[in-house]
């Protein structure tokens, strides 16, 4: 078995990023942190150049029982108070390249994802969830809050309420009540999440290259704007997108009734 904290592997235009510290449930310490930001920096560089390179990222752990049970903490009850800012910091700085990225990610919540757990899978795009995953936000009950960036981005995934409630009781959920906070996308059988998921991430894989980037540009940027003004950031992009080759593609062989072939330029 390998060594390594994480693991990549490529499918195509399909990567696979995997968790890969099994013995403790994937736990996150800073050293898996600064990795996947590696990767996935290494990933958005390679897509830069080669929009057809990396279309979609499956972002999940190693072995049946947990995506990530939280951060390490053996490691966070050795940090003094600038060294657990610098922490959450560098799982800020994950996320804003996660955003980034010109592919979609999609969380495979396999087990336990709690607390960094958690946190991580909600930077993702979008989160599939095996039927025994168990989600929550349980850092309360060790004194501290969540620090990878839970108590900005579960509110706007679920709602101020049901946000302020999970947070503050410290609740663990399954993965069938977590369907219904709108916490996840979609639950299915543990046995067929790997492939569930990467039935979407080949749909997504087939989409025009640049569009799918400036999609997910504009709903990320737009969160951030008042209405009007995520409107008109949505008029630039649909009309700049007119100066591809991709949208002449993707107009002309819906009209011819072939599929499409993108190149993305």
């Amino acid at each position: 078995m390998s060594t390594e904290a994480v693991l990549v592997e490529r499918d195509g235009a399909i990567v696979t990023v995997t968790l890969n510290r099994p013995d403790r449930r994937n736990a996150l310490d800073s050293a898996t942190i600064a990795r996947l930001s590696e990767v996935f920096t290494e990933l958005s560089n390679g897509a830069s150049l080669d929009p057809l390179a990396t279309r979609a990222v499956i972002l999940t752990g190693a072995g049946d029982k947990a995506f990530a049970a939280g951060a390490d903490i053996a490691e966070l009850r050795a940090l003094d108070p600038r060294a657990a800012e610098a922490l959450s910091s560098a799982a800020a700085r994950l996320a804003q390249v996660m955003a980034d990225a010109p592919y979609v990610v999609i969380a495979a919540v396999n087990g336990a994802a709690l607390g960094g757990g958690c946190e991580l899978a909600l930077i993702a795009d979008f989160i599939y969830a095996s039927d025994r995953a168990m989600l929550g936000f349980p850092e309360v009950g060790l004194g501290v809050i969540p620090g990878f960036g839970g108590t900005q981005r579960l509110p706007r995934r679920i709602g101020l309420g049901p946000a302020r409630e999970l947070i503050y009781s410290g609740a663990i959920v399954d993965a069938a009540r977590a369907r219904e906070l709108g916490l996840v996308n979609r639950v299915v059988p543990h046995a067929d999440l790997i492939e569930r998921v990467r039935e979407v991430a080949q749909t997504i894989a087939a989409r025009g290259p640049l569009a799918v980037a400036e999609a997910k540009r504009v709903v990320t940027e737009g969160l951030e704007r008042d209405l009007s003004s995520g409107l008109a950031l949505e008029s630039e992009r649909f009309g700049a997108l007119f100066a591809s080759e991709d949208a002449h593609e993707g107009l002309a062989a819906f009209l011819e009734k072939r599929p499409p072939v993108f190149k993305g330029r």
